[in-house]
């Protein structure tokens, strides 16, 4: 019997793109349900009754969530394809580190920046700055953060590329100024075909957020 896979997400999230680079990277077939976030679906709520989040990953009817732990269950149901986790128990567990790292830092300090003004928006710029700089040291030489080839970490952190354009935009700065090695990165990444065609236009991101904040500045 054939896998029955569907992916509940939505467009914009960093965190269900990396959902969708590694099954395009595993080359697996899926069944795609945009969410709305402000009028949840029952499937949504059914499959995710402790977070009530996207993305999920429904295999066979049953469900697995949060991102990363999404990716690495692709990884080992799906490991025909080249694997995306290090050989070595040591470089796993710093992938590891660095997506958790990713997760608790890089959005929360975006919206810190978003919608301050004054020396809170100054700090927030500077500290996502800060933490773009962190990855971009722990990237170090390597073609890719899983050396030669693209890898846990990379998926983890591709997605967010996106919104860098909205990220420079908001804080005045440039990412290729600031983070040179990390942009080489980037269009590495973007080389492969799971990323290019999976990844949104960082404008269509832009105009995404600015619709968002006029919501948000109406309430």
């Amino acid at each position: 019997m054939a896998d029955e896979v569907v992916l509940l997400d939505t467009w914009v999230s960093m965190f269900g793109m990396r959902v969708r680079v590694a099954l395009a990277e595993k080359g697996v077939n899926y069944d795609y349900k945009e969410q709305d976030l402000k009028n949840k679906s029952p499937l949504l709520l059914e499959m995710n009754p402790i977070h009530k989040k996207i993305p999920v990953l429904i295999h066979n009817g049953r469900p697995i969530c949060e991102s990363s732990i999404i990716v690495q269950y692709i990884d080992e149901v799906w490991n025909d394809q080249s694997p995306f986790m290090p050989s070595d128990p040591y470089d796993r567990a710093q992938a590891r580190f660095w997506v958790d790292f990713s997760d608790k830092k890089i959005y929360e300090t975006w919206k810190k920046m978003w919608l301050s003004e004054g020396e809170e928006h100054e700090a927030g710029k500077k500290e996502l700055i800060s933490i773009f700089k962190q990855l971009e040291d722990a990237l170090g030489d390597k073609i890719f953060y899983g050396g030669d080839s693209f890898g846990f970490l990379d998926i983890g952190l591709i997605p967010f590329s996106c919104w860098f354009y909205t990220f420079e935009t908001y804080g005045n700065f440039k990412m290729e100024a600031e983070c040179p090695k990390l942009m080489a990165w980037v269009k590495r990444c973007f080389q492969r075909k799971a990323v290019s065609n999976t990844l949104p236009d960082d404008k269509k991101v832009y105009d995404f957020v600015l619709a968002m904040e006029k919501i948000l500045k109406n309430k």
